[in-house]
């Protein structure tokens, strides 16, 4: 029987309260029947807890010792420097039980790091008791092994790797410094050098350096040898000491590179191409083929089983302006980036308003191109062609042009010389002794430009580099009336806030405190 319903009075329900057995204030019932201030002022459930602790640190490297002699990298007040710091107290805090942990601030040049630990005790009777505990670590500065032969001499290197790529520009490397410095991967190298067509990077240990070419198999196609020499032996320990030498050479393919297929290769595609395009260049190498829109993955190991180059390369690219545009098919996506194939007519840019030669061709374009839009492509018509793997396909029908990519080179020209709102950080690199001539300056800086602007074009490539805020941009009020629109940009929400530490913001955040 419903007794709401049926108009009976219901009392209220009350919690039942006891006086503290110590100090006599009312109190929800426990086990110890004490309230919490007199249960905390009888039992410390931090007594015997360490209080103080040391920590082995290498300015160098910016590691910290795991006894007995392991290494682990972590930045300041990081998820990584939290758990080693609490693994560090693991042994002494068995019989409580940590609930929350996060870092005290202390200054960056104190050598002290603070942590604020919230546990948890079952005290008198089954009574659970919570409580802040702080523990202060202090940070004495130690060089590991690898860091102390390094300052004795920087030459004693264990481990090198040399990367090689055999082509007339660095663009790859631009791209691979990024991703080493966004995964961190050379981290352990104690020198790097930048040598002709290449850089070397040396480690400490042989383990460091397998680590290394690892991951740049895993991003890049390349194939790897390596060589040891033997530096010093004890007969008596009946110990060996080598030097190991990793030599790592990149795929010669190059993304925006203009490609005739072996016939082999062609082949084993479905006969695709054999002129196409490398869009894209990660752990495979991304071929498109610009006159029917078939794509194709060729990893590291089918490539280094027929290799082969780059019929013309992305410094051999011409721009034409789009007379004409007439739509074929509608937009499509094929292997993740829209396309659309139209007939367009085209002329060089060079020869527009001086004679009449018009090409039309195929291109997979279609949704980019408007008439009087530029674009950049590969001109086969006034091109000497001289390749051996095109002299083995009997009556193939070249085109005369093939379109890469919309251009924006008229545009940037009212940008030349003006600061971009986002930088990207670089390796410290040191140039090797050895070589004879360093690089033209003028030409490595022309490259850098176009790798910047290829990231503010490509939304995908900027996928795995991290861009930095750059907080001395200011920007200009004709910004948008000078620049246009359509020229492509790197949106903010995007850019990654550089940590900076200074003693304004110290005093802030203690005010705030």
């Amino acid at each position: 029987m419903d007794l709401a319903a049926s108009g009976m009075f219901l009392p209220p329900q009350t919690v039942g309260t006891i006086l503290c057995c110590i100090c006599g204030v009312t109190m929800s019932p426990n086990s110890a029947n004490m309230c919490v201030t007199c249960l905390r002022s009888r039992v410390d459930i931090t007594e015997g807890l360490p209080r103080h602790a040391a920590l082995f640190y290498c300015p160098e490297c910016q590691c910290y010792l795991q006894p007995p002699r392991t290494w682990i990298r972590a930045d300041l007040e990081s998820k990584e420097l939290l758990t080693f710091c609490l693994r560090r107290l693991k042994p002494l805090t068995r019989n409580v039980r940590i609930i929350n942990a996060e870092f005290v601030w202390t200054e960056p040049h104190s050598k002290r790091i603070k942590l604020r630990l919230r546990i948890q005790k079952e005290v008198l009777n089954g009574a659970i008791l919570e409580q802040s505990h702080i523990v202060e670590f202090t940070q004495h500065d130690n060089l590991c092994e690898s860091c102390t032969r390094y300052q004795a001499n920087p030459d004693q290197w264990v481990a090198a790797v040399q990367l090689r790529q055999h082509v007339s520009h660095r663009r790859t490397f631009f791209f691979l410094e990024q991703l080493i410095l966004r995964h961190g991967a050379a981290s352990r190298a104690i020198n790097i050098k930048e040598a002709d067509r290449g850089v070397d990077f040396f480690f400490g240990n042989r383990s460091h350096a397998v680590k290394f070419v690892d991951f740049i198999s895993n991003s890049i196609p390349a194939q790897s040898r390596s060589d040891k020499q033997l530096v010093s032996h004890d007969p008596k320990s009946s110990t060996y000491n080598y030097k190991y030498t990793f030599s790592v050479e990149i795929c010669p393919i190059c993304r925006e590179d203009l490609i005739c297929l072996p016939p082999k290769v062609a082949k084993s595609f479905g006969n695709l191409g054999p002129l196409v395009l490398c869009m894209k260049v990660s752990n495979s190498i991304a071929l498109l083929d610009p006159l029917t829109l078939r794509i194709a993955y060729l990893d590291a190991n089918k490539y280094w089983a027929s290799p082969f180059k780059a019929f013309l390369s992305s410094r051999q690219l011409v721009e034409f302006i789009v007379l004409d545009v007439d739509l074929e098919s509608s937009e499509i996506v094929v292997g993740g980036l829209k396309y659309a194939l139209a007939y367009v007519q085209v002329a060089r840019l060079s020869d527009f308003g001086k004679n009449d030669n018009i090409f039309s061709v195929r291109t997979h374009l279609g949704h980019l191109l408007c008439p009087g839009d530029y674009a950049l492509g590969y001109d086969l018509y006034g091109a000497n062609i001289n390749d051996i793997e095109m002299d083995k396909y009997k009556g193939l029908d070249i085109p005369h042009v093939i379109l890469l990519k919309k251009s924006y080179e008229q545009m940037r020209k009212k940008k030349r010389g003006k600061a971009r709102s986002w930088k990207l950080k670089s390796l410290n690199m040191e140039v090797d002794g050895t070589i004879k001539a360093r690089p033209d300056e003028e030409k490595r800086t022309a490259e850098y430009e176009e790798f910047l602007w290829d990231l503010e074009e490509n939304p995908e490539m900027r996928f795995n580099i991290s861009l930095y805020r750059d907080k001395d941009y200011q920007p200009s009020e004709m910004a948008s009336t000078v620049d246009g629109d359509d020229l492509p940009s790197v949106p903010l929400d995007e850019l990654i806030a550089e940590l900076d530490i200074s003693d304004d913001e110290n005093d802030n955040t203690n005010s705030m405190e």
